[in-house]
C-alpha cells in the first residue's frame, strides 16, 4: 500500500503539488527477520515523498524503529527492496543528508550546548568558523542561542531535547528521523515542542520528517499522514491522510475534525 498524498499539503501552495515531488524513500515488499527468528516487518510497501511529515503509530514491537534502522542502513532487510534518495540506505547515509533524533537526548554531559550541537560538523572536518556560525543558526531556530555555553545538566528536559533537535538540524538534513522524541516529556512541554517542530519544518520546506510515536493525538496534530502499524509482525494496517492545512495552531486540537481524525486512527489501531 502506497501513501496517497493527493489530499494533503501546506497552505499557500507550499506543498500543493506533492505528487510531483521526488520519492525520497521507497519500500517494496520489505521484510525483516532477526537472527533469533523474530519477524519484525512483513511485506511493507510504502512511498514517502519529499517535504512530507509522516507519523508512524502502532503497538510496541510492531517494527516502527526497525523501519528507521533500515532507512539509515544500520540494519539490512531480509527480503524486498528499499531505496533512499534513489540509492541504497548505506550510500544515502554517506551523503550526510539523514539525521536522527532519539527519545533520549544523548548529549555529552561534559560538553557545552554549543559543542554538542557542533559535533556532527566537527566529525566531518568542517572548519571551526562554519561550525560556530551553523551552531548559532540552529540554536536560534530552537530558541536556545543564549545558552550556547551552558552544560546539559543546567537545562530542563525540554531544553535538552531542543539541543538534540538543533544538533540534528545543523547538517541541514533532507530527511529527519525522530523516534519518540517527546515521549519522556510532560504534556505541556510536549505540546510546546510539537508547535516548535512544526514551525521549524515550515521554515525548511524541503525537509522530510518521519516521526515515531505511541500518541495518536500527537500523530494527528503533527502529520500530513499517519501510518498505522499492526502488532508483530509489523505490517501497514492503514494510512490516514490528515487533510488539514498548515500552519496549524492550538485550536486544531479542540475542533471536531481533529476528534474525527483521532477516532479514525484509533479505529485502525484496533483492527
Amino acid at each position: 500500500m502506497s501513501i496517497d498524498f493527493s489530499l494533503v499539503g501546506k497552505s499557500g501552495g507550499h506543498k500543493d503539488e506533492v505528487l510531483d515531488k521526488m520519492a525520497f524513500v521507497r519500500m517494496e515488499h520489505l521484510s525483516k527477520t532477526y537472527p533469533n527468528g523474530t519477524v519484525a516487518l512483513q511485506d511493507v510497501n510504502l512511498t514517502i515523498r519529499e517535504g512530507e511529515f509522516l507519523c508512524f503509530v502502532g503497538p510496541s514491537g510492531c517494527g516502527k524503529s526497525t523501519i528507521f534502522k533500515l532507512i539509515t542502513g544500520l540494519s539490512q532487510p531480509s527480503k524486498g527492496d528499499l531505496d533512499v534518495f534513489g540509492t541504497t540506505p548505506k550510500e544515502a547515509r554517506k551523503q550526510s543528508d539523514i539525521a536522527f533524533v532519539f527519545q533520549d537526548h544523548t548529549l555529552l554531559p561534559w560538553s557545552t550546548v554549543e559543542a554538542n550541537v557542533r559535533l556532527p560538523l566537527e566529525l566531518r572536518g568542517v572548519d571551526k568558523k562554519t561550525q560556530k556560525a551553523e551552531a548559532e543558526r540552529v540554536l536560534e531556530l530552537v530558541g536556545l542561542k543564549d545558552y550556547m555555553k551552558v552544560l546539559p545538566r543546567q537545562l530542563s528536559g525540554g531544553m535538552k531535547m531542543r539541543v538534540s533537535i538543533a544538533r540534528a538540524l545543523i547538517s541541514r538534513p533532507k530527511l529527519l528521523l525522530m523516534d519518540e522524541p517527546f515521549g519522556a516529556l510532560d504534556e505541556i512541554t510536549r505540546q510546546t515542542l510539537q508547535m516548535e517542530l512544526l514551525n521549524i519544518w515550515q521554515q525548511n520546506p524541503e525537509m522530510t520528517i518521519l516521526f515515531v510515536t505511541h500518541n495518536v493525538f500527537e500523530s494527528v496534530f503533527l502529520s500530513t499522514s499517519v501510518v498505522v502499524m499492526t502488532p508483530r509482525p509489523g505490517k501497514i494496517a492503514a494510512t490516514v491522510n490528515i487533510p488539514v492545512p498548515y500552519p496549524r495552531d492550538e485550536s486544531f486540537r479542540t475542533n471536531a475534525q481533529f476528534g474525527e481524525l483521532v477516532r479514525e486512527v484509533s479505529a485502525a489501531l484496533e483492527h
